[in-house]
């Protein structure tokens, strides 16, 4: 049974939430954002967690205690930047796999998590991109495999997570590391690429400003009624 490890990506600002919070501490039912993503990785099985902060980050250390690894992201420099702040921590690692998630999306779930770890190590991929197709992708990073769908989550062999980022250039209008871009650079290595695409939609839904938030809010009130306080 292998041994894996998850990065949570948790240093955005959220400015347009006008809150002076991180956006993975708003909240869905009451609960941080942070809470459910959380939960899930330790629901999966997978215990040890790397977050990395940002903007507001000392309300995460706070927030998290003993739950996660913390590191921190001073510089907004992209996605692939703010993994590159946890490679001490996967350096330092036995771990066979990285799952890299966002810690303002929810509704990632334990089956999800696990069934696309199953998915990505029986084909031997060096990354597995969780995806799900939407009505609307508008706003959420689009994968192109047959259908637009919409990226919530990574699995990563770790070597290779850890390989691939170190060839990350900053060539690109925003001038930023992105994290998208090691899926490219470990293709043309020849290594396996793969999308595991989940049913529930909703795992790759996050929320950029108080409308999103509520959308979350309501989709969490009719999927979980029984956390409705």
């Amino acid at each position: 049974m292998s041994k894996n490890c998850a990065v949570i990506l948790a240093a955005g600002e959220g400015k347009r939430m006008k809150a002076n919070k991180p956006k993975p501490m708003m909240e869905v039912l009451s609960r941080p954002m942070i809470d459910w993503v959380l939960d899930a990785a330790e629901a999966s099985g997978v215990k040890d967690t790397i977050l990395v902060v940002g903007a507001y980050g000392e309300q995460l250390v706070d927030h998290c205690g003993e739950r996660s690894a913390i590191c921190w992201q001073r510089e907004r420099l992209g996605t692939g930047h703010a993994v590159m702040m946890a490679l001490d921590y996967l350096n330092a690692s036995d771990a066979d796999n990285v799952l890299i998630l966002n810690g303002d999306a929810p509704f990632m779930d334990a089956a999800t998590i696990a069934e696309s770890l199953a998915l990505h190590e029986a084909n031997g991929n060096a990354v597995t991109v969780i995806s799900a197709r939407l009505d609307d992708p508008f706003g959420y990073g689009r994968i192109v495999q047959g259908a637009d769908g919409s990226f919530g989550a990574y699995w990563f062999r770790r070597e290779d997570l850890i390989a691939s980022l170190g060839k990350l250039t900053t060539d690109n209008a925003a001038g930023e590391y992105y994290l998208t871009d090691t899926i490219y650079i470990l293709k043309q290595e020849g290594k396996n690429a793969g999308v595991f695409v989940t049913e529930n939609a909703d795992v790759v839904l996050g929320a950029n400003d108080r409308e999103q938030l509520q959308a979350l809010n309501d989709i969490a009130a009719r999927n979980f009624p029984e956390a409705v306080k």
